[in-house]
């Protein structure tokens, strides 16, 4: 099923989510529903804060991008990202892999048609539990570093707008603030709806 994705405005996106304790049926439902919603917006990253829920989860899926790249280790082992996705990960924790980070273009499912230079750590390791209740860590660089950082920020309540540097966000006020505006008169999106700009920077 398809979920409806909650906009910028609306306090959810600023809850840090419960740890899941448990692993049932109502779990793998809403990540069933999440990766559906989020292949129908054409995002490559969803939270699930943007779906309306406080919790520990998100899905990823950065197979169809062509032009930024990804690598992955998982449980030590290279393997294609792209054969490893849609990825979901559950109670996720970052460790930095290195000081090196780099500016790259991030849009957000909950900020339709705004984009912005943000800086992230190239590369990261991610430990986290599968939706079969299995224990992972995942090294990641590229375009999925980048995503799973922008979703885990998303499960601790914060937005990838809180990263922009103070000139970019204040160019952005007047839009910033239109949404909450649409958003306080109860308006959410349908991914059939989503203005996809640009589709692998929007996470």
């Amino acid at each position: 099923m398809i979920l409806s994705i909650f906009q910028y405005g609306d306090p959810i996106l600023r809850t840090k989510g419960k740890q899941i304790e448990k692993i049932d049926n109502h779990i793998r439902e809403l990540v069933a529903n999440m990766i559906e919603t989020m292949h129908a917006a054409h995002g490559v990253g969803l939270a699930a804060q943007q779906v309306g829920k406080a919790l520990q989860l998100t899905v990823l899926d950065v197979s169809e991008v062509e032009d930024r790249a990804s690598t992955m280790k998982l449980n030590g082992k290279e393997v294609d990202p792209k054969a490893s996705m849609p990825l979901v990960l559950i109670n996720p924790e970052i460790e930095v892999a290195g000081g090196a980070t780099e500016i790259g273009t991030e849009g957000c499912l909950s900020f339709p048609e705004i984009t912005g230079e943000i800086e992230r750590a190239k590369s990261i390791i991610v430990h986290a539990q599968t939706l079969e209740d299995d224990k992972i860590h995942i090294e990641a660089s590229g375009l999925l570093a980048r995503a799973i950082q922008h979703e885990v920020d998303h499960l601790n309540g914060i937005l990838f707008i809180d990263r922009m540097n103070s000139a970019a966000k204040a160019a952005l006020s007047s839009r910033l603030k239109r949404l909450q505006k649409e958003t306080k008169r109860g308006k959410r999106i349908r991914p059939e709806d989503e203005a996809s700009l640009v589709s692998e920077t929007t996470l």
